[in-house]
């Protein structure tokens, strides 16, 4: 094992490839949580952005954004992440000229095995020819590193690390299926006389040992064997699997960062709540390094072929939108918008992933609003309107309108007409305008009475907002 990591450091990574490859195919344990780890982040939502709002740039996202509906990135996602454990992994691009567009068609796996590193800086990759290895054709290959630690790329895969547990592993397992073997069954002896020939020996032999296994002997019949009986059996069974588990365990932290998902574990609820956010804390770090290789190695060159060479490039992003809890901030905005916050109608909706509704859809819940703005006060299809409806049912809502406005007429009728008789009487007086002037000046009028009508009306309206409370407040 240490001669295998060390051929791999100096620039010889041939064997640890194929170490890799082995663990895979044989550790249960470590492919299972390894794919978990891969198809969480290969399922994940891809979006395109533009590099701007640009005509252009919005015309390079849609092209992008076309190819990548037609699920062909989508589709090699799980190969490419074949470098969550081996540190890198190697794609080759299929391209086609189809419909007026270049893209690409197919991302081919090629199997690490068929490269090596430089030796010269450790870092650039080639093709091993069996000599000094020959520079990747450009734009042909998408190469995809994922470093679970710092270093050289042969250095930083998973599979290093978890190499140490599957090789402590198969020894136990391979000393556990010993034990088995040996407690497990009976021991046959043979017993020969003292003038058996070798040929009745062999015969004997064969037949003890034909019984069942190679745990059997032959003895003369004059000669004792001892056999001491292990004090428990149960308990070494227990040892083996216990350091088995053990390393398991081991290798879903490394991996997966947790070990909930991969065994029953005490704490509950709030145990299993904490290691989720771990693991989701891992896939958002997957998909980020993912999204970087997307965008350096496959969006430009897509662009670029069909639209020619850009300052900027449409951005790829894979990983699941941030998932607001809708309670907590429904909760706080009911809160705070009393004391006097605000926030646009838009980023609310975006924010809470409710889509602006078309206008021919059929609504639920809230209430009317004209545009993006509030609802007009002298608007009747609005909450006053509501109230009436709600309050007095026993009433039609249009006579209920009109009793409100015949009675603020009503008051504020006398109250103007007090003043604009006073008004007319001094302009009649008037002998020019420059004495009507005067006479206006010098008149003082007594706005009481429509102060007093108005603030009627006021706290008219308040009661009907209370009133409108009280029935939400019955309805739920």
């Amino acid at each position: 094992m240490s001669k295998i990591h060390r051929q791999a450091a100096e620039g010889e990574p041939l064997e640890y490839f194929k170490l890799a490859e082995d663990i895979e195919e044989r550790d249960l344990h470590y492919t299972g949580v390894l794919a978990t780890r891969k198809r969480s982040v290969s399922q994940l939502p891809i979006t395109v952005t533009p590099a701007s709002n640009a005509a252009d740039h919005k015309k390079h996202a849609e092209f992008v954004q076309s190819w990548i509906d037609d699920g062909i990135l989508q589709a090699a996602l799980f190969d490419i992440l074949d470098a969550v454990g081996k540190g890198i992994s190697m794609m080759e691009i299929e391209w086609r000229h189809h419909a007026g567009h270049t893209c690409p068609k197919e991302f081919i796996y090629r199997p690490q095995r068929w490269f090596k590193f430089d030796p010269e800086d450790g870092e650039t990759l080639l093709l091993d020819n069996g000599g000094s290895g020959e520079l990747l054709i450009p734009h042909k290959f998408v190469i995809h590193r994922h470093k679970a630690k710092s270093g050289l790329t042969i250095r930083s895969g998973i599979a290093r690390i978890a190499s140490w547990a599957w090789m402590y592993k198969t020894f136990a397992t391979n000393d556990w299926a010993m034990f088995i073997q040996n407690y497990g069954m009976p021991i046959r002896i043979g017993k020969y006389g003292p003038n058996a020939s070798d040929e009745e020996k062999d015969v004997l032999w064969q037949a003890v040992h034909d019984i069942a296994g190679d745990c059997a002997a032959i003895i003369p019949a004059n000669m004792l064997i001892e056999f001491q009986e292990v004090a428990s059996k149960s308990g070494s069974t227990d040892l083996f699997e216990k350091r088995a588990d053990f390393l398991d365990r081991q290798v879903s932290k490394l991996v997966l960062g947790q070990t909930t998902t991969t065994d029953a574990v005490s704490g509950g609820h709030a145990v299993a709540k904490e290691h989720r956010l771990v693991q989701e804390d891992i896939e958002r770090a997957d998909s980020v390094l993912l999204s970087g290789t997307v965008n350096a190695q496959i969006i430009p060159n897509m662009v670029a072929f069909n639209f020619g060479p850009q300052d900027d490039y449409p951005k790829v992003h894979i990983g699941r939108p941030d998932e607001v809890d809708l309670e907590t901030f429904a909760d706080a905005f009911d809160k705070l918008g009393p004391q006097g916050l605000t926030a646009d109608l838009m980023w609310m909706r975006s924010r809470m992933g409710i889509p602006t509704p078309e206008d021919d859809a059929e609504l639920i819940g809230g209430r009317p609003i004209s545009g993006e703005s509030a609802p007009q006060l002298n608007s009747f299809g609005n909450p006053l309107g509501k109230l009436l409806s709600s309050r007095h049912g026993r009433q039609p809502i249009e006579q209920s309108i009109d009793v409100i406005y015949q009675r603020l007429g009503q008051e504020t009728a006398g109250a103007l007409g007090g003043l604009t008789d006073a008004v007319r009487k001094e302009l009649m007086a008037a002998t020019s305008l420059n004495d009507a002037a005067e006479r206006l000046a010098r008149l003082n009028l007594d706005s009481a009475e429509l102060s007093n009508a108005l603030a009627r009306g006021m706290a008219l309206s308040h009661l009907a907002g209370q009133a409108a409370l009280l029935d939400e407040l019955d309805e739920s």
